[in-house]
């Protein structure tokens, strides 16, 4: 036998058979001792014949294993209408040949002269060898030595049957009832078993509560604390339990709580896959509002969502949300969306931890939404114990939970210490009253691996939608509704005022520019001008150079001319 880290054991040792109990099985490291026999005592009403004949049952169906149930009060006809409400059709089992029933009356045990169990060993070895049956249960062992009030002899006898029963090398469960301060009526039957099993029924503040303990189970190590266990329409069920180390998925990708602002307040996009999220706030803060927006965005990806509702039935929460404009009829009709509502007295935290736990194998969400938690019945310590198995048992299955609860004081954190201590994130919703008129708030008090927003934002719910304000601060804190609205408009004023300030500086300076470039435009128009007159200038003056320059040479080849002409004279 080996721990491996959770509620359960790994079995290294003796060989087992399954119990056919739902968790019980973790608990014991594989099931009920193979070949030897196990003792299920208990009171009236706790549930010790239906165990052991779903130990058969399951045994039959499951595993292949045929069985023989023997009973000391009811006849095969009792037997078999008792169990039929659970879908066990006994005759159909028993007409395949992987069952087989006997009903055996007090007046066997005293038919064979002086008390015998041989008329017993007889008519067990028929059955057994008629089916080839490897599980026997015998209800209830009492009922067998009532007429043998010799203590010593009745040991004996004890000794025997149970040895009987290991020789012929099948797996045997025997129930007893409970005695007077000891775990059964004689005192005997739990020493000379190898495993005892003790079921137990107990009332406190009007809820009844079923617990189931592991006594004593030779050979192997297992969990001797008590555990609840509920009876409903699949038959006996250990609910789960907490576990010793966290194993859980640490996932990355998140799922969107259908409110894009209070993804951006979470700092990843929404809530981890797979984490618990616990949302509190006084009534009337929107914390059922916040649930179906998520259902709406959860189904609208494809996946699952089951919503519990404690408050409202399914036809009130499509209604109440439809005024916010959220539809939840689509969902509904796709399938994709189960809304379960129960009243919270009706049943105790564990059948409540049960009921959630059957409705979740059933329909296999991606996400469950529970509202709200602070309405189930019981001392505040045991719903705490009853959510910690719920929320540990939805995270190890990588499903995304999201409670809601009322908080009475809204001031005060530690009003739900019990419960935030366990989720991963914790949003408060709250009610805020200034200037007049009470207004809603959301912020993030916790959120474990998220870089998370710390503002007090404000909560809108109306026609169009859920929606989160952006921060408007003043003298007395955060502004909300007609305050928050009034410096809204005073905002936007206030930027109009800067924009048309701006538009006119801008209009200013074009017009300034357009001047400037007229100016320059007109001075690069008088500098080309007076640029072309210089040339026209320089261009005069270069011809009155050349005019001059011209007229002295024919000047002077006319002096030449005269004076050679005089010479020849």
């Amino acid at each position: 036998m080996r721990f491996v880290g959770r509620l359960a054991y790994v079995n290294l040792g003796i060989d087992k058979a399954p119990s056919g109990v739902p968790g019980l099985d973790d608990l014991t490291g594989g099931g009920l001792p193979r070949g030897r026999t196990t003792l299920v005592c208990g009171g009236p009403g706790c549930g010790k014949t239906l165990f052991a004949t779903q130990f058969l049952v399951r045994g039959a169906i499951d595993h292949g294993e045929p069985g023989v149930l023997i009973s000391f009060e009811e006849s095969a006809a009792q037997m078999s209408a008792n169990v039929r409400s659970l879908g066990w059709d006994l005759s159909s089992l028993t007409a395949d040949g992987k069952l087989a029933l006997d009903s055996i009356g007090t007046a066997v045990s005293t038919a064979v002269g002086d008390w015998d169990l041989e008329a017993l060993i007889i008519r067990l070895q028929l059955a057994i060898d008629s089916i080839g049956a490897t599980r026997v249960v015998l209800d209830t062992i009492e009922v067998l030595f009532d007429t043998l009030p010799q203590r010593d002899r009745l040991r004996i006898a004890l000794r025997r049957l149970f040895g009987w029963l290991q020789d012929r090398g099948v797996t045997a469960v025997v129930t007893a009832e409970r005695g007077d301060g000891q775990l059964t009526r004689n005192g005997l039957e739990e020493y000379v078993s190898d495993c005892v099993i003790l079921l137990d029924q107990r009332v406190r503040d009007q809820v009844a509560t079923r617990r189931m303990r592991i006594v004593k189970y030779r050979g192997t190590f297992h969990d001797t604390d008590e555990f609840p266990f509920v009876i409903d329409e699949r038959g006996i069920a250990v609910l789960p339990a907490t576990t010793t180390h966290f194993e859980h998925q640490a996932l990355s990708d998140t799922v969107s709580t259908g409110v894009p602002q209070l993804d951006a307040m979470l700092g990843a996009g929404g809530y981890y896959r797979g984490s618990s999220v616990l949302i509190t706030g006084g009534p009337g803060t929107g914390k059922s509002s916040l649930l179906a927006a998520m259902a709406r965005s959860v189904t609208a990806g494809g996946e699952r969502c089951l919503l519990l509702s404690f408050e409202e039935s399914p036809l009130q929460i499509v209604r109440n949300m439809r005024s916010i404009g959220i539809d939840l009829e689509d969902s509904l009709a796709s399938g994709l969306l189960a809304i379960e509502s129960r009243r919270a007295a009706w049943w105790g935290l564990e059948t409540h931890l049960a009921k959630i736990a059957a409705l979740v194998d059933e329909f296999e969400p991606a996400c469950v939404l529970i509202d709200p938690i602070s309405v189930l019945r019981g001392p505040r310590d045991e719903v705490a114990s009853m959510l910690a198995r719920l929320v540990h048992t939805l995270k190890g299955r990588g499903i995304t939970a999201v409670l809601t609860a009322l908080s009475d004081i809204e001031a005060d954190d530690r009003n739900d210490v019990l419960v935030t201590s366990l989720v991963d994130t914790w949003i408060r919703v709250s009610n805020f009253e200034q200037a007049g008129e009470r207004n809603r708030g959301v912020n993030v008090l916790k959120s474990r691996g998220m870089s998370h927003s710390n503002q007090v934002r404000e909560l809108l719910l109306s026609e169009a939608g859920i929606q989160i304000a952006d921060v408007y601060s003043g003298p007395g804190g955060v502004l909300m509704g007609t305050a928050r609205r009034e410096q809204e408009l005073h905002d936007q004023l206030v930027a109009q005022d800067r924009a048309e300030q701006a538009e006119l500086a801008a209009q200013q300076s074009r017009q300034r520019l357009a001047s400037l470039a007229a100016q320059i435009a007109e001075l690069e128009a008088e500098r080309a001008a007076q640029e072309a007159e210089a040339r026209r200038a320089e261009r005069a003056a270069a011809a009155q150079h050349e005019m001059r320059a011209t007229g002295a040479t024919v000047l002077l080849r006319s002096r030449g001319e005269a004076e050679g002409a005089t010479n020849e004279s």
